[in-house]
C-alpha cells in the first residue's frame, strides 16, 4: 500500500488521529501531543525511502512517534519544564484493552515511566496487540507485558488519589487581551483581531497550513468571518493556556467543536493554533471557561 506515494499520504492522514491519542497520552498533553505528531509524521515522510518495503507501516510510524515523544520528555526534561528520571525510564519490566483505563485523565498516563504507559496506551487506548507493542517501543514481548501489567496497576492506584488543583489561572492582563480577541470574533471586528498580532505572528492551522507574517497570517481570518453565522466562540484555558473555544451553532451549544490556542508576548499575539481539523484533540484536553 504504501509503495506509491499518494497511499502512503492518506496512510498519514488516516492514522494521525491515533497518533495524536498516543502522543497527547505520552507527553500528558493534547497541545504538546499535537506537536509531537508533526514531528513525526515530518520524520516519516524524510525517511519513508531509507526505510525501503514496509512490512508493517503502521508500526513503523507509531515506533516514530514514540521515539518522538520519549525525545520531548528529554527535550522538556533539560530545559527544567517538567519530568523525572522515572518518566524517561524505560522499565524491562490476561492482557485484554481495559476500558476503564483508557478513560484515565492525560496528565495521569505522565506519571507512568516510559515503557509502562506506552504498553498501556497501545494496548488499552488503541489496540495492539502484545507483538506490535514490542515492535513500536523496541522491547521484548515479556517486557511489554510486565510493563502493561505494572502500568495498569499504577493508573488504578493513581485514579483513587484525588485530583491536583490544575493549572493557575490566567494573568489579569492575560485574560483581558484574550477576552478582546475573542470579542472581536463575536463581533465580527477582524480587523481589530488583526490589530493585535505581532508582526512576525505565526499561524499553525492544524494537519492544513502554516503561515508566518502580519500579512499572511491576517488573511486566515477571511474564512471565519465569511461564516459568522455559523460559529460562537468562549475564553477559555486549554491545559492552563490562553485558548478560544469553538461552537457548531447547528450541532451543539455546548459542547465545543474544538479550540483555538493563542501565545501573547507583550500584548500581542504571537502564535495562533488553531484545531478546527484536528477536532480529535478535544478529547481529554483540560477546558477551563475564564
Amino acid at each position: 500500500m504504501t509503495d506509491h506515494p499518494r497511499d502512503f499520504e492518506t496512510m498519514l492522514k488516516t492514522l494521525r488521529p491515533a497518533l495524536h491519542r498516543y502522543c497527547a497520552r505520552m507527553t500528558g498533553s493534547t497541545i504538546d501531543g499535537e506537536d509531537v505528531v508533526q514531528e513525526a509524521l515530518l520524520k516519516a515522510v524524510a525517511g519513508r525511502e531509507a526505510a525501503g518495503a514496509l512490512d508493517n507501516p503502521e508500526g513503523w510510524l507509531f515506533r516514530i512517534a514514540h521515539n518522538c515523544a520519549l525525545d520531548f520528555l528529554r527535550r522538556r526534561k533539560r530545559a527544567g519544564q517538567m519530568g523525572t528520571e522515572e518518566e524517561l525510564a524505560m522499565v524491562a519490566a490476561p492482557v485484554m484493552p481495559d476500558p476503564d483505563i483508557a478513560a484515565a485523565g492525560l496528565r495521569t498516563f505522565l506519571r507512568l515511566p516510559a515503557l509502562q504507559r506506552g504498553s498501556v496506551i497501545l494496548k488499552d487506548v488503541l489496540g495492539h496487540s502484545l507483538g506490535e507493542i514490542a515492535t513500536i517501543t523496541e522491547a521484548s514481548e515479556p517486557a511489554v507485558k510486565s510493563a502493561l501489567q505494572r502500568g495498569r496497576a499504577r493508573l488504578r492506584e493513581l485514579a483513587a488519589e484525588a485530583e491536583d488543583a490544575g493549572p493557575p489561572a490566567l494573568s489579569e492582563p492575560l485574560r483581558e487581551r484574550l477576552t478582546a480577541y475573542v470579542e472581536g470574533f463575536r463581533a465580527g471586528d477582524f480587523d481589530a483581531v488583526r490589530a493585535m498580532l505581532a508582526d512576525d505572528v505565526r499561524l499553525d492551522l492544524v494537519a492544513t497550513l502554516h503561515r508566518r507574517g502580519k500579512s499572511e497570517v491576517g488573511q486566515y481570518y477571511g474564512a471565519y468571518d465569511a461564516a459568522r453565522a455559523r460559529w460562537a466562540y468562549a475564553a477559555a484555558t486549554v491545559e492552563g493556556r490562553p485558548a478560544m473555544l469553538v461552537y457548531e451553532r447547528a450541532v451543539s451549544m455546548d459542547a465545543p467543536a474544538y479550540f483555538v490556542v493563542l501565545d501573547f508576548e507583550g500584548g500581542q499575539v504571537v502564535r495562533v493554533h488553531d484545531f478546527l481539523y484536528a477536532r480529535y484533540a478535544m478529547e481529554g484536553a483540560v477546558v477551563r471557561l475564564v
